[in-house]
Parts: C-alpha cells; structure tokens; sequence
C-alpha cells in the first residue's frame, strides 16, 4: 500500500486494516476527503512506458491552446500542457502528479474502433522531452482506451484516486 499523503503510518495502517485494496476504497477515500477536506477523483489503472526515438507514427499538429473538453481538463490536473491535433483526434501531454510526464488522448467517434488511440499514445512516448518515461492513466471500465495504451506499449503498474479541491462539474 502507498498513501502519498501527509498522513501517519498508523493512521492509514488503522483504516486499511490487513485489506491491501482498502486505500482505494470508499471507507479510506472519504476519511482522505474528510480530513484534508479534498475530493477523491475517478479510480484510474496507472500505466508506464519508455520513450521512442525517431517522430511519431502520425502526422501531428501543434496547437498552441484548445477548448476541447479534453484539453481543458489538462490543464486543471497538469501543468507544462502541450497539445497536437490528429486527423482523427487530439494528444495531450503534461506534467502531473510530482512531476511525472502524462498523456491524454481523445478519438473523434467517428474513427473510433481503427486503432488511432493506439497511435495517439504511442506518438506521446516520441514527444516527451528529456528521454523521460511517461505516464497514462485509464478507467479501468474504459476497455478501448485500456486496450490502445497496451497496444502502444505501456504498462499497467498500478492505481491511483487524485483528491482535489473540490470544482464545479463534479
């Protein structure tokens, strides 16, 4: 088990009891919330993967801002967002949580299906900067998005709930 928060040992050890699963789970979620007065987020798989060398496998357009649902939602859990456009979709990477490259991606619904995710996430591990790893992360019911970061090579390792302050929308 790993809490990375300002929280003792014994505190944590006392709510989770012997249950490994329990920090992700309701009973620990709420006393996070309740006591830093946050909001526990969506349960995500938290994937892993290396850089690639040489351009990415799609042709990709910088943009310098978007209002895409998407892309905006980066910029409230990222900073340093970058953003390119696809024929079929939008790539988002930027730093999260402690600093960790991240990546995001969207696929117009109508090219849903034809493997673009796939090239979306796997074109992020050719853009990060510094030959660093990068991170995604994925409801674990969002099984097409799930299926594209395994596809472009990265690895599940984990799970994660981020608690925010709390924001209109949620």
């Amino acid at each position: 088990m790993v809490v990375a928060a300002d929280v003792e040992w014994a505190w944590a050890e006392k709510l989770a009891g012997e249950d490994f699963a329990a920090p992700s789970g309701p009973r620990f979620l709420t006393a996070l919330e309740d006591r830093f007065g946050l909001h526990a987020g969506a349960f995500d798989v938290s994937l892993l993967a290396g850089p690639l060398p040489g351009d990415p496998p799609i042709p990709l357009t910088a943009l310098d801002a978007s209002e895409h649902p998407r892309a905006l939602r980066a910029h409230r859990y990222r900073t340093d967002v970058r953003l390119w456009a696809s024929e079929h979709g939008l790539l988002v990477v930027g730093r999260g949580l402690g600093g960790r490259w991240e990546v995001a991606f969207e696929v117009d619904p109508a090219a849903q299906g034809r493997g673009h995710g796939r090239l979306l996430a796997e074109a992020a591990r050719h853009l990060i900067p510094g030959d660093r790893p990068i991170w995604g992360q994925c409801a674990p019911g969002n099984a097409a998005s799930l299926r594209a970061m395994i596809a472009a090579g990265y690895q599940p390792v984990g799970s994660e709930v981020l608690l925010m302050p709390g924001t209109a929308g949620w």
